[in-house]
């Protein structure tokens, strides 16, 4: 069966988008495609790295599994929509300051899971960061300093 165009209107990084594409095809191709945000990264392709993990409504999805079709109507955010008036998003300075990457392929998706778990808990506990973030892999294993980004950043949102 052949796959069927539809229209979809997607908020995304503050932008409203109208879009003819196959609504089973990944969020993750259509921002990369359609809309030429590459900041959010293709890993495993089967949700299982959350190297593209982007916000849907607030909530961190796995964009590669993630039905564009499903994101009709929604707000999407992704790493390139979290500075906001030429500033880094607090998570974002945090990832600088605490030096958390190597070669920065998870870093999109390891910020923006971190921004939805300070989104819930502004205050995690270290086993919290931990366990929100345990299914971001990193191959560089700079786990200590993303949890202490993390930390760094729940302190400066909370001033």
């Amino acid at each position: 069966m052949a796959s069927q165009s539809e229209g979809i209107q997607i908020r995304v990084n503050g932008s409203l988008c109208q879009l003819e594409v196959d609504s089973s095809r990944s969020l993750l191709s259509v921002l990369r495609t359609e809309l030429r945000l590459t900041g959010t990264k293709y890993g495993c392709g089967a949700g299982e790295c959350g190297a593209c993990t982007v916000l849907v409504d607030g909530e961190a999805v796995r964009s590669c599994i993630f039905p564009a079709g499903h994101a009709h109507g929604r707000t999407v955010t992704t790493i390139e929509g979290l500075a906001q008036g030429g500033r880094l998003h607090p998570v974002q300075e945090a990832f600088l300051e605490a030096q958390a990457f190597q070669c920065g392929y998870c870093t999109p998706g390891m910020i923006m899971g971190a921004v939805s778990l300070l989104r819930k808990e502004p205050n995690p506990t270290e086993l919290e960061i931990r366990r929100a973030l345990a299914d971001h892999l990193c191959r560089c294993g700079v786990y200590p300093r993303i949890i202490r980004a993390v930390q760094l950043a729940a302190a400066k949102m909370s001033k």
